[in-house]
């Protein structure tokens, strides 16, 4: 059954810090470039932070560069999102998928934003509320 688990989630106060990991399942992740995805109330979804298959490459929207660092373990099939310096501006459902093949890992976070995951659907995310 493919499926992705978000977990990590919480209430923080402005200036924390939170990881968030994704666990997934019925497919070779290996194979795969992955990302983390929000939507916050009203808004569309966007792609946060992606990571290539190979680690080599990384890409993270304006808003998180500095403060956000992705990672892979394809052994534990698992996604992480280390977030630091929160700000009210990074509340939201954060989800994790599998990338839509693009030309590069910024395309293939804004593809994956917008058409879905490659593999599987949209897990049901983790809440990450900043606030103090």
């Amino acid at each position: 059954q493919l499926e992705y688990v978000e977990s990590g989630g919480g209430l923080v106060q402005p200036g924390g810090s939170l990881t968030l990991s994704c666990t997934t399942a019925g497919f070779a992740l290996n194979n795969y470039a992955i990302g983390w995805f929000r939507q916050a109330p009203g808004k569309e979804r966007e792609g946060v932070s992606c990571i290539s298959s190979s680690h080599g490459s990384t890409y993270y929207t304006d808003s998180v560069k500095g403060r956000f660092t992705i990672s892979r373990d394809n052994a534990k099939k698992t996604v992480y999102l280390q977030m630091n310096s929160l700000t009210p501006e990074d509340t939201a459902v954060y989800y994790c998928a599998a990338g839509k093949t693009g030309p590069n890992i910024q395309t293939m976070c804004k593809m994956t934003a917008g058409l879905g995951p490659q593999v599987g659907a949209w897990g049901k995310g983790t809440l990450v509320t900043v606030s103090s």
